[in-house]
């Protein structure tokens, strides 16, 4: 299967790079590392369910995992427009790098508001893997709900915290350096407090390897705290403003991120089918599959799905580049669509190739699991239809903590 995301290539890239950014050929670097390395390792760490080592570290190389810190400390200073290109095009090959690397933006973002220097600085150079811990076993998809606390802990006068949590679903758990973790607040009002909690933490362990129906690789796993020490100054912004922190900055950005792999998960299938349909041929009739007017006319309504998520994403970056007024609106939606036509589109290419799409060699029936995982990741498609009709109707995005409305 072909590992090139159709003529579509580099679309989100066009426009204007953010404001004081530096503009390095981010098309190019992403093709060279997904062509050498990711293209290569995909089909085994889809098979044996492996960590994509090999393509972390040639991202690492080719300084993609420093795309977004800044320039002050080293950084390429991109924005989400070029975060979404190279899932986008990670994701059209390995779904499972795809996710690796969308978390790790994700926690970027909040380590570059408000993390310490020398983790940014390691960020920027390749050295260091972050990830987001926010989801509970107690309360499930609901990561704006923790239940895990944060105790004060000053037994050596150091204002140490101790932090007590089941997180459920870590990408990366176990493989990461650090974590971006909530809590329940340490002292102050509030529903979250995070942390930059390092991955070698004493009181942190990861409960066995992940073995799903997709994204095999993206070792998803959960992880344990407890009585984990931490300094005060593990706090990532001030005590309780957890949740106005990451909405501000890591929400938008895994939600983008998100929709752009389920993007290239379909660019991937479609590239596949076009192949197949245009290359088998039916040796008794004398013509191929595309010749069959039906198989085109589905082909089309695909291709034509695929496009409407495209001009959805493309928008929702530029709501957001441009301060838009409905640029919230266009976050809460983003992943909804793309998550829930990337389900459509890679089952309709399933069908639409037969039998040949159940092999393995072909490939669409890896980015058909894949594309399962975006639906039912927190926050979930229903989830996020439930925030976009409360934004719509003018009410709040969560419920107040006696189960009301939040109004008066």
């Amino acid at each position: 299967m072909s590992t090139q995301s159709s003529e579509h290539e580099g679309v989100l890239m066009a426009g204007h790079p953010p404001r004081g950014s530096q503009t390095p050929d981010v098309a190019a670097t992403v093709r060279s590392v997904v062509e050498r390395t990711v293209s290569r390792e995909a089909p085994e760490v889809d098979r044996q369910g492996r960590f994509p080592r090999a393509s972390v570290e040639a991202l690492a190389e080719a300084g993609l995992l420093g795309l977004l810190a800044a320039p002050e400390v080293g950084g390429a200073g991109q924005g989400l427009r070029a975060a979404a290109h190279v899932v986008e095009r990670l994701a059209a090959s390995c779904g499972s790098t795809a996710m690796v690397t969308l978390m790790h933006y994700a926690a970027t973002t909040l380590i570059e508001a408000h993390g310490p220097t020398e983790v940014r600085r390691a960020i920027a150079a390749g050295t260091h893997l972050t990830t987001l811990a926010l989801s509970e076993a107690g309360s499930r998809s609901h990561f704006w709900a923790p239940l895990g606390t944060a105790r004060p802990d000053d037994r050596d006068g150091t204002g140490g915290v101790l932090l007590d949590a089941d997180k459920s679903w870590v990408t990366s758990a176990g493989e990461a350096d650090s974590y971006v973790w909530s809590s329940r607040p340490l002292d102050a009002d509030g529903p979250m407090t995070l942390w930059l909690v390092p991955a070698d933490t004493d009181g942190l362990s990861v409960a066995g390897g992940f073995d799903g129906l997709g994204l095999r690789g993206n070792s998803s796993s959960p992880v344990t705290a407890r009585q984990a020490r931490l300094p005060r100054a593990a706090m990532l912004g001030d005590d309780g403003a957890g949740m106005d922190i990451a909405l501000a900055t890591a929400l938008p950005a895994f939600l983008v991120l998100n929709a752009a792999a389920s993007l290239g998960t379909m660019e991937a299938v479609l590239t596949a089918a076009r192949e197949h349909l245009t290359g088998t041929r039916l040796a008794h009739l004398g013509r191929t599959l595309a010749d069959d007017p039906s198989r085109r006319g589905r082909y089309a309504e695909l291709r034509v799905r695929a496009d409407g998520v495209r001009a959805f994403v493309t928008d929702t970056l530029t709501a957001l580049e441009t301060d838009r007024e409905d640029a919230t609106l266009r976050v809460l939606q983003v992943k909804a669509v793309a998550a829930e036509a990337a389900a459509e589109v890679t089952d309709g290419v399933m069908k639409l190739c037969g039998g040949s799409a159940f092999r393995r060699d072909l490939g669409v029936e890896r980015h058909f699991r894949d594309s399962l995982a975006a639906r039912v990741m927190a926050p979930t498609t229903e989830a996020l239809h439930d925030f976009t009709g409360r934004a719509s109707l003018g009410l709040p995005l969560f419920d107040a903590p006696d189960g009301s409305d939040g109004r008066a």
